[in-house]
């Protein structure tokens, strides 16, 4: 029994160490020059990567390895959520003002309310459009991955929702730049153009690619733009607790308690923590800059484990049998966020 059990860790020690090594090559790839200028992040060439394992070599390593990429997919999932927080601060709040706040609340409550309307009209499956909302209203593939914990669903399903998001998201990043020196958003003052991007593009890093092409057009708006964005982020926890609540009590008596993502309440708490580490005069700013950046890194390659764990256990044949009704949905999201969220912007801001 002893000698299983120890077989059993070393099985499950290979599993992560497999999605520790994609992990390292999503990094290495990432860094490409080609690869930087389309902004895919290590995290979403880590779930492509585990998509091609998937499809390729899954069915020929042992089954017993199966353990450890899960334990990537959930745990190490829910530690790269809370450290997130590091990238946040209470003093972006301030930064930017309330326009943009009530905004980010306006276009992030919007989008979740319309994704799961639309999602129930197309009959889409009701966690893919709850995990598409969610990653189109707040911040793409990071929120779909720190609502996965929430709802409880099947992996494909969660690769299904982040391949939507990323897909619209870097339509935006181009479009954006593109409508901007075209003069069709001459309509909006740089702060409203900031607002505009900050609240309605997928990822950070979309955001932060075409707030900085678009200040190479002359503008002034990537720096405010990634601000408003961060705020959304932080929205996050609250939409995940609200999730949490809901879809808790929709079980029927017997079937489990209400869910309470605590992940989403330590990462409001790392949040604080940081926003208290930036504003303390007596540590070097330095020495604050490389932790930072190091807890950062760090981060990055956690939810690039989890991405490329959640890659793992999906097919090709799933993708088929999700159909194309969550690249419907996720097209309608990107339009209202697209349209809505200037005259939004521009009514408010």
């Amino acid at each position: 029994m002893q000698a299983k059990t120890k077989e059993d860790r070393i099985a499950f020690l290979h599993g992560i160490l497999l999605i520790v090594l994609f992990s390292f090559s999503a990094f290495y790839i990432a860094g490409f020059d080609f690869v930087k200028k389309l902004s895919l992040s290590p995290l979403i060439v880590g779930i492509i990567l585990g998509m091609i394992y998937a499809n390729t070599l899954r069915s020929a390593l042992p089954a017993a390895w199966a353990p450890g990429i899960k334990f990537c997919s959930k745990q190490i999932l829910r530690l790269g959520v809370i450290l997130y927080g590091f990238r946040l601060t209470l003093q972006q709040v301030l930064e930017i003002g309330l326009p943009a706040i009530v905004v980010d609340i306006i276009i992030v409550c919007g989008t979740l309310c319309l994704g799961v309307l639309v999602g129930k009209i197309l009959k889409t499956d009701s966690q893919t459009a709850l995990m598409t909302s969610v990653g189109s209203a707040i911040c793409g593939a990071a929120a779909v991955l720190g609502a996965e914990p929430v709802v409880k669903c099947e992996p494909h399903k969660t690769a299904v929702a982040v391949t939507t998001v990323v897909i619209f998201g870097t339509i935006s990043m181009f479009l954006y730049p593109v409508l901007y020196r075209s003069g069709v958003l001459d309509g909006l003052t740089d702060k409203q153009m900031a607002v505009y991007l900050g609240s309605t593009v997928h990822e950070v890093a979309h955001v932060v690619g075409a707030g900085n092409a678009i200040d190479a057009a002359g503008g002034h708006v990537a720096d405010a733009a990634t601000i408003t964005k961060m705020i959304r982020v932080m929205l996050l926890a609250p939409v995940l607790v609200i999730m949490g609540l809901v879809l808790g009590s929709g079980k029927k008596k017997g079937e489990g308690k209400i869910t309470i993502p605590w992940f989403a309440f330590l990462f409001l708490l790392v949040i604080v923590v940081n926003s208290l580490l930036q504003s303390a005069s007596f540590i070097p700013q330095d020495a604050l800059a490389a932790f930072t950046n190091g807890i950062n890194s760090f981060d990055t390659f956690l939810l690039t484990m989890a991405m490329t764990a959640l890659g793992a256990e999906t097919t090709f044949d799933k993708f088929k049998q999700a159909g194309l009704k969550p690249f419907l949905l996720a097209a309608i999201l990107f339009l209202w966020l697209t349209v809505g969220g200037y005259f939004i912007t521009k009514l408010i801001v």
